[in-house]
């Protein structure tokens, strides 16, 4: 219980340091590490851990890229 509560915690702070973040696109590349994130904690899995994944957590990850590869390159005025 008590892991629990310091990674919640932990959670929230890092959460509440990226608000303080100077740059306005912070969230944008915030968003954009998560994708990569997603995918490559499958990949890491399937390296380290030996861990196959469906075709779902295939698809999932595939549709994080998907939006990394719009949040870095929509056209912006």
């Amino acid at each position: 219980m008590i892991v629990r509560s310091i990674a919640l915690f932990a959670l929230g702070l890092y959460g509440f340091v990226a608000t303080l973040q100077p740059d306005a696109n912070f969230g944008r590349i915030l968003a954009a590490y998560g994708g990569v994130f997603v995918a490559g904690s499958l990949a890491w899995g399937m390296i380290a851990d030996g861990y196959r994944p469906d075709r779902y957590d295939v698809i999932g990850a595939l549709i994080c890229l998907a939006g990394v590869g719009v949040i870095m390159y929509a056209p912006r005025g």
